[in-house]
This record gives structure tokens, C-alpha cells and sequence, in this order.
């Protein structure tokens, strides 16, 4: 089995700084993909950013110039750093990955549970 533990949500104030963090554990033999994506409340879950293997990343226009994501291989870990942080940021952020299992060599989709993230005006 594969688990996403996800961490470093919490409240902030507008223009502030959060870093959420994202492992991946369990029978992996390779993650392609790992990923953020946010729902806020009454809203269909978006894409936030994505870190590829090849270390290649893609952003939602809302959140380029203020958000990066990264990735360490070695830890099976992606964080995303979020700066300048707006109301409009609040929602729970889930983590997301793309793995190919060791036990099946079959591609697997995993969430994690999500985190909180609530920006003050």
C-alpha cells in the first residue's frame, strides 16, 4: 500500500507565508507525479502545481509568482512554498501523486488526506 502524510497547513494573515509538505511511503517502486490541488468551500477541487520526476513543474495562473513547488527524489517528499498568501487562497489542499507500485509495476493514484489552509483578511 501507498500513503500520502501531508503537513503544514494552518491560519495565516494575508501576505503571509505557509509551507505545506507532502510524504509518500510505502511500496513504491517510482513516482512520476506529485501534486497539489485545493477545494475551497462550495468549489470543485482545482489544480494548485505539479513536480514532475524529471523535475519539470506546472502552476494554476493564480498561484504563479507566489507559489513553488519541489520535490527531493531521495525522500519521496514534495513541498510547496506559499507566499504572499490572499483570502481567496483558503480552501483544504490535498497532496497527490502519480506511483508505480513495486508490488503490481502498475500506476497507482493516491490522495492524501488533506490539510487546511485558511488565509485572513
Amino acid at each position: 500500500q501507498v500513503q500520502l502524510v501531508e503537513s503544514g497547513g494552518g491560519l495565516v494573515q494575508a501576505g503571509g507565508s505557509l509551507r505545506l509538505s507532502c510524504a509518500a511511503s510505502g511500496s513504491i517502486y517510482t513516482i512520476n507525479v506529485m501534486g497539489w490541488y485545493r477545494q475551497a468551500p462550495g468549489k470543485q477541487r482545482e489544480l494548485v502545481a505539479v513536480f514532475t520526476r524529471g523535475a519539470n513543474t506546472n502552476y494554476a495562473e493564480s498561484v504563479k509568482g507566489r507559489f513553488t513547488i519541489s520535490g527531493d527524489n531521495a525522500k519521496n517528499t514534495v513541498y510547496l512554498q506559499m507566499n504572499r498568501l490572499k483570502p481567496e487562497d483558503t480552501a483544504v489542499y490535498y497532496c497527490n501523486a502519480d506511483i508505480v507500485s513495486r508490488l503490481t509495476y502498475r500506476n497507482l493514484e493516491v490522495w492524501g488526506q488533506g490539510t487546511l489552509v485558511t488565509v485572513s483578511s
